[in-house]
């Protein structure tokens, strides 16, 4: 306790001073958390080859489409708890966590059997090149197997984010990130253990950072508990949290729908283009980390601000978001225009694989600013509890606009027109989303009770 309030209050102080202070180690956090990925391609491409690059490649936007249903929802359980928090309803925050807790953790194990029986659909549906299909099914099936432990070890990050502690998080993702590095080097390059070895690098990693963080919360964390007697699910503030966050599931599944379809107009090209798409998406996954933690900071500083009944600070806060979105985006982009293929390389030392994927760097990489200001937008809203808008545009931009436009276009441009669908698509909702935030409308759905 700390001037009358607890550790983790983002009501006070100035708006520059605690959002600097929340996000810097949220960053951090969400960084390592993505090496999960980019070590896996790396290493993959580096000492396996392409075919399995890309086998990770088209693994990964399946694997998103799976777990989505459980990210929306973790989404509004994370409002619901920065809401109650900022309230100082204490109580409720144990029994919201304990709630999320309970729901992702079954909700995990459905998922892993539902990816471990019926991988191999999933790829030809996707018209997945056939050399690839053999080892992205074996990769999937270990892969689908910590889903359990991904979507739990998620739930406690989202829970602490909600309550003001970025710090914590950033540790225990922190450990995981250098065990599963240190897992994938033991795996693949000293036993040879192939495209098996990364998915259990990861599998086990991710099973360490939930043991890690139940045992912080259960010894050491003042207001949440794993003792079996508070464990108990709580139907009106998980039913709170599903009316703010099934409209982020919509979201989530139409967003991973839609890469779906998209990325079976990217295989038609071939392994190559495949193989690119997945290596400069994990770079383009790695950038847009930094705007996703600028949306996730707002979701919990407008959270807490919604629930203490102080909307006033908002605006300040996402205008001092906006500035350093802006200033990361021109030097990110800048980096990119001249180290870009020198970034490639480090998944692949094939020339063409390295040609697409810069290109897919240049074409997106321009928008990167409008993409990131999109999603700090839609964080301060989401904090208010408005999911609704973000839902539609989701909708509209995937299924609308980007998949029809990168079927025509790849016809006339080849696969840069894929590229540049994607770049249009951000700039409209980047439009939208301007207007309907400057209307404040978004201001109207609170959830306060």
């Amino acid at each position: 306790m700390e001037d009358g309030r607890v550790k983790g209050d983002l009501t006070y102080g100035k708006v520059w001073k605690v959002i600097l202070a929340f996000v810097f180690p949220l960053l951090i956090g969400n960084l390592l958390q993505q090496t999960y990925h980019v070590a896996d391609s790396i290493i993959v491409g580096r000492f396996i080859g392409k075919e399995a690059l890309a086998a990770v490649s088209a693994s990964f936007f399946i694997y998103y489409f799976i777990i989505s249903l459980v990210i929306g929802i973790g989404s509004g359980m994370t409002v619901v708890v920065a809401q109650c928090y900022g309230g100082k309803q204490y109580g409720k925050v144990q029994a919201a966590f304990s709630s999320f807790f309970i729901f992702t953790f079954i909700a995990g194990v459905v998922l892993a059997a539902v990816g471990i029986l019926c991988p191999g659909a999933f790829f030809r549906l996707m018209k997945t090149p056939g050399e690839v299909v053999p080892e992205a099914v074996r990769y999937f099936r270990v892969y689908m197997c910590g889903t359990p432990f991904f979507v739990t070890f998620n739930s406690f990050l989202s829970i602490l984010r909600g309550m003001g502690d970025s710090k914590r998080p950033m540790v225990l993702v922190l450990s995981t990130a250098v065990l599963n590095i240190l897992l994938d080097l033991l795996f693949i390059v000293t036993f040879g253990w192939d495209l098996e070895g990364a998915a259990l690098a990861t599998v086990l990693a991710q099973g360490t950072g939930v043991l890690m963080a139940t045992v912080y919360v259960h010894k050491r964390h003042p207001l949440l508990s794993m003792k079996r007697k508070d464990m108990r699910f709580d139907r009106r503030l998980f039913s709170r949290g599903l009316k703010i966050g099934i409209p982020t599931s919509v979201q989530q599944c139409s967003l991973s729908l839609g890469l779906l379809a998209l990325l079976g107009i990217v295989n038609l090209f071939g392994t190559d283009t495949l193989t690119a798409y997945g290596a400069a998406g994990k770079i383009d996954s790695l950038i847009t980390q930094v705007v996703l933690t600028l949306s996730s900071a707002m979701s919990a500083f407008c959270g807490q601000h919604t629930g203490a009944g102080n909307v006033s600070r908002i605006r300040q806060g996402v205008r001092f978001a906006m500035l350093i979105n802006l200033l990361f985006s021109a030097g990110i982009y800048g980096v990119i225009c001249i180290f870009g293929r020198e970034i490639m390389a480090l998944f692949s030392t094939d020339g063409t694989v390295i040609s697409t994927g810069y290109d897919y760097l240049l074409i997106v990489g321009a928008v990167f600013f409008l993409h990131g200001a999109m999603n700090v937008m839609n964080g301060a809203m989401r904090g208010a509890g408005d999911t609704l808008f973000a839902m539609i545009t989701g909708i509209v931009l995937f299924w609308i606009i980007r998949v029809p436009l990168a079927w025509i276009l790849s016809g006339y441009m080849g696969y840069k027109g894929i590229w540049l669908a994607i770049s249009i698509s951000i700039t409209a909702g980047f439009l939208a989303t301007c207007i309907y935030y400057g209307s404040g409308k978004w201001k109207r759905r609170t959830n306060i009770d």
